[in-house]
């Protein structure tokens, strides 16, 4: 292949490629009809020259017919005044316009045929123009739902869909975080509560046992003789009985103080 010949392939390739990118199918099918319409009036215009000659032939052919009949009367006329030269030239007459009225008449039949040729087109004519009009409603509905589909498909492609979803789902990790850290400090509230109850309920057996072995170490005091308050005690005792007992009860005293309180 040679270099002029790539060229010149080259070249066409781009230029139709520039024709096909410039075409716009609306502007396309409003300019076909037009031409249409125009080829239309130009057809009508032949139509009417047609039938315009066509009437102007069968005139011509009525006037033949009619010399043809009077030169035959003639004819008869002066055969009867007994002129039969004046005759002679009355059939030669007639002969004339029976040649003209002959080839009027094949003319005639012939601009009948294209005349009725030229209605049908006319008519079939007319007939794809009312289609085609309908058919470029139809197609520029189809045009607009296309350009409105590509449109939306733009838009889809040039969201960032995966980013948008990925932003919503670390708001939502953080969401289940945070929440999961408010549940855990309820528990451990109370958890911290529940041991601080467990405690003082601890403390309460541990002093209630402790009175309770207390009591049963302590010896029975006589029945009718009262027993001083320690402050009261004047003499000193040397007892060590003696001595963890006045412990002991001003320890009694002192823990049911508390428990009054």
């Amino acid at each position: 292949m040679g270099l002029f010949d790539r060229i010149r392939r080259v070249v066409s390739a781009n230029l139709n490629d520039l024709v096909n990118k410039a075409e716009d199918p609306e502007k396309m099918l409003e300019q076909a009809i037009l031409e249409m319409q125009e080829d239309l009036v130009q057809l009508r215009q032949g139509v009417a020259q047609a039938i315009a000659a066509q009437k102007r032939t069968e005139k011509q052919y009525n006037d033949a017919q009619n010399e043809i009949n009077k030169w035959q009367r003639n004819a008869q006329l002066a055969l009867q005044k007994g002129d039969e030269n004046l005759a002679r030239q009355a059939l030669e007459r007639k002969k004339t316009y029976s040649d003209t009225s002959t080839a009027l008449k094949t003319s005639l039949d012939q601009q009948s045929t294209q005349v009725e040729t030229l209605k049908r087109n006319l008519i079939q004519l007319e007939s794809k123009i009312s289609e085609a009009k309908t058919k470029k409603e139809m197609l520029k509905a189809r045009i607009t739902t296309a350009k409105a589909q590509e449109q939306l498909e733009g838009m889809v492609r040039g969201m960032n869909t995966n980013s948008a979803m990925a932003a919503f789902e670390r708001m939502e990790e953080k969401v289940l975080m945070q929440e999961a850290r408010a549940q855990s400090a309820a528990e451990l509230a109370g958890a911290d509560l529940e041991s601080q109850f467990a405690r003082l309920e601890s403390s309460s057996d541990v002093d209630d046992e402790l009175a309770a072995l207390k009591a049963s170490l302590a010896p029975a005091s006589p029945p009718n003789q009262p027993q001083l308050p320690p402050q009261q005690q004047t003499t000193p005792s040397t007892n060590p009985t003696q001595s963890h007992e006045v412990v002991d009860a001003e320890l009694e005293s002192l823990r049911k103080q508390l428990d009054q309180m």
